[in-house]
């Protein structure tokens, strides 16, 4: 029995396979005469020659992710701009209004049953995006997703035009907050002021943690909970 190489599927449905195909189903076999039973003779199949399977090469699948992912987000992305009034909020600057309808009246319809989760997935991005964010890449204003890592430099960016510590201190403080916005267990940890933990944390450890003076510990926590938005670092 051939066991088919992922990747080689992954290529076949990237670019040879037509979507729109419509497939006929076969017709049922006519009962064998005689009655006795049916089913056929399974034949035994042995291939003396190479085998294909081995020349085949693991291809990575790039950001941009499968075709079907794409002509998904595709699809919504042609109902978004069809629709008039979408089109005459966003230009307005009816965000409400624009997040509103497209709950309402687009998404769970048939037939593509479009939905947050779905987008996000067919997106391909290592972190939780907003409806806002898909309509802004939608319309041009952003010209492509930022990953997680990207928009936690731009926090982090924020944060130091602020507060502006010393570059001795920048690389601990940088560790510091972006383990304290991305990683559940260190914000627990920290908030319940079980520091003995940082011990046996993996991630962020007790000379992690002790790397970063007193002053920014108490101080990161405190801005990142008033100024940034936690559930767009989220998977």
């Amino acid at each position: 029995m051939w066991v088919f190489d992922f990747f080689a599927n992954c290529e076949y449905f990237e670019e040879k396979y037509n979507y729109d195909q419509v497939i006929e189903l076969p017709r049922p076999a006519a009962p064998a005469s005689g009655g006795g039973g049916g089913g056929g003779v399974s034949k035994e199949f042995e291939n003396l020659g190479l085998d294909p399977v081995k020349t085949f090469k693991e291809e990575q699948i790039g950001w941009e992710g499968m075709k079907i992912d794409r002509m998904f987000f595709e699809r919504f992305e042609e109902t978004v701009k069809k629709d008039e009034f979408i089109d005459k909020n966003i230009k307005d600057g009816n965000w409400d209004a624009v997040h509103d309808y497209i709950h309402n009246e687009i998404f769970d319809k048939p037939e593509e049953y479009f939905n947050l989760e779905k987008l996000r997935r067919a997106a391909k991005v290592d972190r939780r995006l907003s409806l806002r964010e898909i309509i802004e890449k939608i319309y041009g204003f952003i010209t492509h997703f930022k990953s997680k890592d990207e928009l936690l430099e731009d926090e982090f960016e924020k944060f130091i035009s602020i507060y502006k510590p010393g570059s001795e201190d920048l690389q601990a403080i940088r560790y510091f907050f972006k383990a304290y916005i991305t990683d559940n267990n260190v914000r627990r940890i920290i908030e319940s002021r079980h520091f003995a933990e940082f011990n046996v944390n993996k991630t962020f450890n007790m000379n992690d943690y002790k790397a970063v003076g007193k002053r920014w510990r108490e101080i990161i926590p405190e801005y990142t909970k008033d100024y940034v938005p936690l559930n767009q670092f989220m998977n």
